[in-house]
């Protein structure tokens, strides 16, 4: 067995080198999620919510430490790995957190009523984004993450879409700022519009970013509203599936020439990312009872470190100089598309 014994220890060493290569990077972005969750569990503490969550908190340190340093190649070939192959990793995981089967609880005319708001924002929120002349990468970015779940969606539509760090980087802070004002300034429209708890949970499950976020806004007002709020929220989330998909067939067939696409025909599965079925994948056992209960939460975890990670790395890509070129249409084109999410979402509320 010679010749076999000589092909393993070359694969053996290339794994290792791998890995020592990339140690370092990894290192530096994980390091960065450490500080990035200390500083949530001290808001949570101090607070009762963490109002910036872990995720934007890492990709706001990565951004501060490349505009006083750019990583070398020591450090890049472990911070494009987390930046790429574990942010697939945690995409992948998250269907783990997905029950489809209350889809078919949720009742059909609030079902409908979430799914046509949730279409309706996602194209006026790209529209709006054109007009303003963003590319239409970071406009994709914008339009899901304040129309689906945002930062989560915006981490996970990025790799199926190829979006690059400073889209990611620019379309995950601004959101993270409105949304924080989002949370605060809710509210006061229970007074200004008369809404019922109901109501007003069902407001904030429609427009509020994340499920800790809906906490914040919901709980000054009651418990119903918490309640709702929650789970309109984690109904908006379901969407993110078929979205996921959706695009990575809609990319894969733009970019498609016409000879690649010849070769193509017959073989489906090349046209998505390798994550995108294995989410749905996990999405399915997790709605067919395989992946029991208990383990959908520590799945769930190692998905959101993972995901701070990647964001960590995708800071480390970012340069402020050039965001600060496209702020001020980045941040029009997020207050537009809150400003009709919560416009619609009023007038739904009000008729139904």
């Amino acid at each position: 067995m010679p010749g076999h014994s000589a092909s393993v220890r070359p694969l053996t060493s290339r794994l290792v080198e791998g890995v020592v290569t990339r140690l370092p990077g990894i290192a530096l972005c994980a390091l960065l999620t450490a500080l990035a969750m200390t500083g949530q569990a001290i808001e949570a503490a101090s607070i009762g919510h963490p109002y910036v969550e872990a995720l934007v908190l890492a990709i706001f340190l990565g951004m501060f430490i490349r505009l006083a340093w750019k990583p070398s190649p020591t450090w890049q070939a472990g911070i494009a790995f987390s930046a790429k192959q574990l942010l697939e990793l945690a995409v992948m995981l998250l269907g783990a957190s997905l029950d489809l089967t209350l889809v078919a609880k949720s009742g059909s005319l609030l079902l409908l009523v979430i799914v046509g708001i949730v279409a309706a924002s996602l194209g006026v929120s790209y529209g709006a984004s054109r007009l303003l002349g963003l590319p239409r990468g970071l406009s994709i970015l914008v339009a899901c993450g304040n129309s689906i779940c945002g930062n989560s969606a915006i981490a996970a539509v990025a790799p199926v879409i190829g979006a690059s760090s400073e889209d990611v980087g620019a379309s995950i802070s601004f959101t993270a700022i409105l949304g924080v004002l989002t949370v605060i300034g809710l509210p006061l429209l229970v007074t200004l519009f008369a809404l019922s708890a109901t109501q007003y949970g069902i407001l904030a499950g429609l427009t509020v970013y994340a499920v800790p976020q809906v906490l914040a806004a919901t709980l000054p007002v009651g418990l119903v509203s918490t309640q709702m709020g929650t789970f309109v929220k984690l109904a908006r989330v379901l969407l993110l599936g078929p979205i996921v998909v959706a695009l990575s067939f809609a990319f894969r067939h733009a970019d498609a020439t016409p000879a690649s696409a010849d070769r193509r025909s017959g073989r489906a599965l090349t046209w998505v990312p390798w994550f995108v079925p294995a989410f749905l994948l996990f999405a399915g056992l997790r709605s067919a009872g395989a992946i029991p209960q208990g383990a959908t939460a520590p799945i769930a975890s190692v998905a959101g470190v993972l995901t701070i990670v990647s964001m960590a790395a995708l800071g480390l890509n970012v340069d402020l100089r050039l965001l600060a070129r496209i702020g001020l249409r980045v941040t029009a084109a997020v207050t537009l598309s809150l400003a009709f999410l919560i416009a619609i979402s009023l007038v739904v509320i009000r008729l139904f």
